[in-house]
């Protein structure tokens, strides 16, 4: 007669949660894009992200593992367009559809706030953003992206 095996108690696997950006993630969301290959610019500093926050709150998001911040996103909405800025995920925590939730949320609730479409940049060669992208249905444009600042 076989012996039926002991099993130890696992604890379930930590959650992923969404929630809204607040004042307090900045230099996790910060290291997070820092850590993930984003280039931080003059318009990422606390005070701007503060700003952001402010404008559209329901539309700057992270995923949260315990404690740890493993994505963010901030989305903003201008009235007519929906813009996604600065979608990442943790190296450590990619391929859990972390991503792929932070998108879902904003598109919804960006189409609550009566939006039709949603732009993005991405830089060309990130063949692997792209096809991310497209695989959420973005198409590629042939417009171009142009920029000035105003004040650094």
């Amino acid at each position: 007669m076989a012996r039926a095996r002991s099993r130890r108690p696992t604890s379930p696997p930590e959650r992923t949660r969404l929630r809204r950006y607040a004042p307090g993630d900045f230099r996790a969301v910060a290291r997070l894009w820092r850590r993930s290959g984003l280039h931080l610019g003059p318009s990422d500093r606390s005070v701007e992200l503060e700003r952001a926050r402010r404008r559209d709150p329901d539309l700057f998001l992270v995923a949260v593992r315990g404690t740890s911040v493993v994505g963010a996103i901030l989305g903003r909405f201008d009235g007519r367009r929906g813009w996604v800025n600065h979608l990442a995920v943790d190296p450590s925590a990619r391929s859990r559809g972390i991503a792929t939730r932070l998108m879902a949320e904003v598109e919804r609730r960006l189409r609550a706030k009566g939006c039709q479409k949603v732009n993005l940049h991405v830089v060309a060669a990130n063949r692997e953003v792209c096809r991310f992208y497209e695989g959420l249905g973005y198409e590629r444009t042939d417009l171009i992206f142009m920029g000035k600042w105003l004040r650094r």
